[in-house]
């Protein structure tokens, strides 16, 4: 497994970690690489004229 490094607001980390408190996920980097899965089911399941847009936030 590759090690990423990346930057994530504050109020996002505190979200993941109340994850990983109650049990949800058992650690930060477990809830993140479901969050990545999550996203790449759903862009190889989108269809092809509506493309998801991200924005910087």
């Amino acid at each position: 497994m590759e090690r990423v490094t990346l930057r994530i607001p504050e109020q996002q980390i505190e979200a993941v970690e109340r994850m990983v408190e109650t049990g949800k996920y058992p650690n930060r980097s477990e809830a993140i690489r479901s969050a990545v899965r999550e996203m790449l089911e759903e862009d190889s399941t989108e269809q092809a004229n509506s493309p998801r847009t991200y924005v910087k936030v």
